[in-house]
């Protein structure tokens, strides 16, 4: 610290300071876009009175280069903001992915898929933690809402766990994982504001989304076998085991089949370019809602309830997107995006090392921010980054910016562990919230650490086969 402060311009030691009390607002408990608006007031604060001219001396010790944070410019910034993120027609989705979501878990249909699967699985040994993981995956490509899901997994399966002595790190292991899949895979709230933010295709993500989404589900899936036959104690057998019938398989097919026609009409309408993904959450929200009314679970209450919940979760991500804009206008004002990309992109004279040097620093970020402020923050600011390398991604000339779609698929596999690893791990808070007494956070952080390896593992297995997010974009386009 004490090189960099002596080598460094004034320039960056602001873009320093910056992001350092940013992260000290944060550990005091201020509201993320509070501490966005907050720290830019200061900065531009401090940028006046070193520009003042009546206080040349002031200005000769701290000599900024080319600020440029003057009224004219700030007035005009209030209509940037509005142009480009309150009219912005891609952001439509995501109140409607967020309702269709919410509604969905309303809706009974994974109360039932538990309640059938349950019969069909328990009997085998680490049935439930299969069971969970199943249902995960599903709720995933129909929800995209992490805290909902884990809630909902946990107030279900738990409780059976439990009562069949699983161990207790496994158990909320399996379910805080599961979970989380709907950040990844399509539709994901996620991918809508990575798309923003990264002025690509949104359907683009969607699709370079799905395998790899449908590739850690797997992982996930094969570590549950294999663990259940190394260490069996963990997830026992009952004792008692009922007899599988033709019933309890039409009971599973019949509880999968809403679910999987929602997947159907949002993704398949996507995919096939039948509709654009905005058209394709409206779609979404409307079939969630006549789910619940065919299961006879939609009434005035659920609609308010749903209806508010979706208003708060949009305003909240929203405000983040002002504050993150006019957080990243002062600090581009300051020279911070020139500065960051001359750090970031001459770390390493190999193209892929930089890449990876970029992951790393996200992995590190996931432990001490949630990913919306990394994905609205960082993304924009490691784009010109990945487009200065240069990437080769070879074979896919259909797919537009093939190297962005790549990165960002990574970023989101990378960011899956932001909702596991503490401190600021938000699916271990939301599990830890309906978890029955004697399931302490010791239990929690110990199950997540082999998930977390394996989210590693899947994110390697992306970044050593970049046709896993290109191939599905280029078919759909290749005609």
């Amino acid at each position: 610290m004490e090189w960099f402060l002596a080598h460094a311009t004034v320039n960056e030691i602001a873009v320093l300071a910056m992001f350092l009390m940013f992260i000290w607002m944060l550990f005091r408990g201020i509201p993320v876009a509070m501490a966005l608006v907050g720290v830019s007031l200061v900065f531009i604060l401090i940028s006046q009175i070193a520009l003042d001219p009546y206080r040349s001396v002031f200005r000769d010790v701290i000599a900024f280069d080319r600020v440029g944070l003057e009224y004219q410019r700030l007035l005009a910034l209030s209509g940037r903001l509005f142009g480009s993120i309150v009219k912005n027609p891609v952001l439509v989705a995501l109140p409607m992915f967020i309702f269709m979501g919410l509604m969905l878990d309303q809706s009974g249909v994974a109360q039932r898929m538990m309640h059938s699967m349950q019969k069909l699985f328990g009997g085998l040994r680490g049935g439930l933690s299969l069971t969970v993981l199943l249902i995960g995956i599903i709720l995933a490509a129909s929800t995209g809402v992490i805290g909902a899901s884990v809630t909902l997994l946990g107030v279900m399966a738990l409780p059976a766990m439990m009562a069949q002595n699983y161990s207790k790190p496994i158990a909320t292991g399996t379910i805080a994982s599961a979970g989380t899949l709907g950040i990844l895979i399509p539709p994901s709230i996620m991918l809508v504001i990575m798309s923003d933010q990264l002025a690509i295709s949104l359907g683009d993500l969607f699709m370079g989304a799905l395998f790899p989404g449908l590739i850690l589900g797997a992982l996930y899936i094969v570590f549950i076998v294999i663990y259940g036959f190394v260490s069996p104690k963990s997830m026992p057998a009952p004792e008692r085991v009922e007899a599988i019938h033709w019933a309890e398989v039409r009971d599973v097919l019949l509880a999968v089949i809403p679910p999987l026609f929602l997947i159907l009409l949002v993704l398949g309408s996507i995919f096939a370019g039948i509709a654009t993904p905005t058209e394709a959450s409206g779609l979404g929200a409307a079939g969630a809602t006549l789910l619940a009314a065919l299961n006879g679970k939609l009434n005035y209450k659920v609609l308010k309830e749903v209806s508010r919940s979706t208003l708060n979760t949009s305003g909240y991500i929203v405000g983040i997107f002002l504050a993150a804009n006019f957080f990243a206008f002062v600090l581009r004002r300051y020279g911070g995006d020139e500065i960051i990309e001359l750090m970031v992109g001459n770390a390493f004279d190999e193209p892929y090392m930089t890449v990876l040097f970029i992951l790393f620093i996200v992995f590190l970020l996931g432990f001490l921010l949630d990913w919306i402020e990394i994905t609205i923050i960082i993304m924009p600011l490691m784009l010109p980054i990945i487009i200065g390398l240069n990437l080769d991604i070879p074979g896919f000339d259909q797919v537009r910016d093939p190297s962005v779609v790549w990165f960002a698929i990574l970023v989101a596999v990378t960011l899956q562990t932001s909702f596991l690893t503490p401190p600021v791990g938000f699916a271990l808070f939301y599990l830890k919230g309906v978890c029955p007494p004697g399931v302490t956070l010791g239990h929690i952080y110990r199950g997540i650490i082999p998930f977390v390896i394996l989210q590693l593992i899947g994110l390697f297995i992306v970044f050593e086969f970049p046709a896993l997010t290109t191939w599905l974009p280029s078919v759909a386009y290749a005609d």
